[in-house]
């Protein structure tokens, strides 16, 4: 059997000797590589197979570590993590105890900054940057953005920082014409006029001197490329006016022309340089190419067909039975409407789109502008419903507290994704949500135990208009509850008993109701009688149910997919406030513990956490020897005392 040069690559210091053919090849094996392992672990395809030339000529050219490549959001990482040391761990790929599906600090020297969010790396880049000006032992900095993430706020920020630092900087702008969804905006439609006027490929000189490095005959084509992208003079594209010197845009499959232009960008650049890079997400395999999504995540799939073995639900996602309930919603007012960044089929707003285009507004990746948009719709009278993920909502929230519950203006929030994720990891879970929007004053927050619940949080949310009202759901299905076409409105504040008992009380906020009703059948067992009690509500908090539960069981345990700081500190300081606590209850609160919890099965994280059905076990058994100790202790010391 043939030896692959991919076999003799250990570090991208091993690229250095290859010939650009050989390199050529090389791409070729990586980009097998890439296809056959997320057959077998599922992941983000589209994007890393897009990347693999440019992979390739950038470990070829620049020299990581002590350079840093920074890439953004980091799902097209898999060739860079093949060819950093890592290919024999790529099958351990967004498993329990594996590799992450995205760029991670601790993970690898390769990976001088860690990403899963988008439009973040040419920030980090030019603080690299900065940094060797100030004598810190750095190379150069490269940031790869897509034309998706380039389209954020913080890009534009960081972007005019840099130009105006004028430090030596390379980002390459990876055009794909693809994001998670298409890429939306002035952005999108400003690259594609740019690529469209330029057959040959805008190769801007750097230092005056880069035709030096074009064959002869390609001299005159270059220069009348220059000329169709900018114009006249002083008509320069939007990058050299913001400060950088611009190459491109130049075909980011052609391994020739990339090795080319980075050879000649690192050799004469002296400040920063933008070079704009067209690619095709999943080129290179058909099934991949031809899809809508352009297999951007996938499950584990059969690589001659490209058919995903994807196992069928017993029950609707959580996602779909928003999607459905605000389409219900959609109908019966018009009035409202969903704002989506870049995520309509991830949120589920997609479902509405299909009847309703006109009121579903798609704003790109621009989480805080998605918030203060909904505002000023609301503001008017409009009903707004705000679908992000719980941690891309993170990335608004001083929106979310200026411009929404400042104002008390009634903008809904649908987070979706709340609680561990699974495969994508800690940059995904939604654990923060419950404390960050419980914290601000005028915030309503619900969290759905069920699909049924989640159906009629979302008619709630449409009707209540007194001030923004968010309510959380996880990833992935439910215990498959019968759905109503349309959810009824709940009592604002208001929780519910499940299942009544008289020894324990247990008190769920969120999906993890289905948990706490397993944890008692198995105390019951033991004989041990258990109230199981859905507050739906964090804020307002239903006090009654807590002051009931308490006053009538000898223990009370609350549980939650959330960090701390969530709803059993809530329910702590209602109790600490109204000189509960002081009379010795016996209560105990489960939520995730102060640290992330890395990627893997749901189940497995929740086991990580210490909150699987058994450790909620245990713990209501501890919370009542807990109660029988201070028992024996209190019957002693009057023993004592008399």
């Amino acid at each position: 059997m043939q030896t692959k040069l991919l076999d003799t690559v250990h570090s991208p210091s091993d690229l250095k000797r290859m010939s650009d053919r050989e390199l050529s090849v090389l791409a070729r094996e990586v980009r097998n590589e890439v296809i056959e392992t997320v057959s077998q672990t599922g992941g983000h395809l589209g994007s890393s197979l897009g990347v693999v030339e440019l992979t390739v000529a950038i470990h070829a050219v620049f020299n990581a570590p002590f350079d840093k490549l920074v890439w953004d959001v980091g799902h097209q990482c898999y060739p860079h993590k093949i060819l950093t040391g890592r290919r024999n761990q790529m099958k351990t790929l967004r498993q329990t105890d594996g590799i992450s599906g995205f760029t991670k600090r601790s993970e690898s020297e390769y990976d001088p900054f860690g990403a899963a969010h988008s439009s973040t790396s040419i920030s980090a880049a030019l603080g690299f940057a900065l940094a060797r000006k100030h004598g810190q032992p750095t190379g150069d900095a490269i940031a790869v953005i897509g034309d998706g993430s380039i389209s954020a706020g913080m890009a534009y920020e960081a972007l005019n920082n840099a130009g105006s630092e004028k430090e030596r900087l390379f980002v390459i702008l990876n055009d794909n014409e693809m994001s998670i969804a298409p890429p939306v905006g002035a952005m999108s439609s400003y690259l594609s006029r740019v690529n469209s006027n330029d057959v040959f490929g805008k190769l801007k000189e750097i230092g005056e001197s880069l035709d030096d490095h074009l064959p002869f005959k390609l001299r005159d084509h270059a220069r009348r490329a220059k000329q169709l992208v900018t114009g006249t003079i002083g008509q320069a594209t939007l990058f050299e006016e913001l400060g950088f010197d611009y190459i491109g845009p130049i075909d980011g499959h052609d391994m020739e022309q990339l090795l080319s232009t980075l050879r000649a960008a690192k050799g004469r650049a002296n400040g920063p340089v933008l070079i704009h890079v067209c690619t095709k997400k999943g080129y290179g395999y058909a099934p991949a190419e031809n899809s809508a999504d352009k297999y951007h995540g996938v499950s584990k799939f059969d690589v001659s067909t490209g058919v995903q073995k994807k196992t069928p639900a017993n029950s609707p996602s959580y996602t779909s039975v928003f999607g459905k309930s605000l389409l219900a919603e959609a109908k019966e007012d018009n009035r409202v409407v969903a704002v989506t960044a870049a995520m309509p089929s991830g949120t589920g707003v997609d479902i509405m789109a299909k009847e309703y285009p006109r009121r579903v507004y798609d704003v790109g990746i621009a989480e805080q502008h998605a918030v203060t948009f909904a505002a000023g719709l609301a503001a008017t009278g409009m009903k707004p419903f705000c679908a992000i993920y719980s941690t891309f909502l993170q990335r608004a929230y001083d929106q979310i507290v200026h411009d929404v519950a400042l104002q008390n203006l009634p903008v809904r929030f649908a987070i979706d994704r709340a609680g561990l994720v699974g495969a994508d990891g800690p940059t995904h879970g939604g654990i923060l949500d419950i404390s960050y929007m419980a914290n601000m004053p005028n915030m309503t927050v619900m969290a759905a135990s069920d699909e049924a619940e989640l159906a009629h949080m979302v008619r709630t949310a449409a009707e209540y208009d007194d001030g923004p009202i968010c309510f959380r759901y996880p990833r992935g299905t439910g215990p498959g509850v019968s759905v109503p076409t349309r959810g009824e409105p709940l009592e604002i504040g208001k929780g519910r008993v499940v299942k009544t008992g008289t020894d324990l009380a247990i008190l769920s906020f969120g999906a993890h109701l289905e948990v706490a009703l397993e944890a008692a059948q198995l105390l019951e067992q033991q004989g041990i009688s258990v109230t199981v009690a859905d507050a739906r509500f964090a804020k307002p908090l239903d006090t009654d149910l807590v002051d009931n539960l308490v006053a009538s069981h000898t223990a009370v345990l609350t549980l939650e997919q959330g960090s701390m700081g969530g709803f059993g500190a809530i329910v702590l300081q209602h109790l600490a406030m109204t000189g509960q606590l002081a009379d010795g209850i016996n209560i105990d609160t489960v939520f995730l513990p102060d640290r992330f919890i890395d990627q893997g099965s749901p189940d497995d994280m929740y086991r990580d956490a210490e909150m699987s059905l058994s450790h909620v076990f245990d713990r209501c058994i501890n919370l009542l020897q807990r109660f029988d100790a201070q028992n024996s202790a209190r019957s002693l010391q009057s023993v004592n005392n008399n």
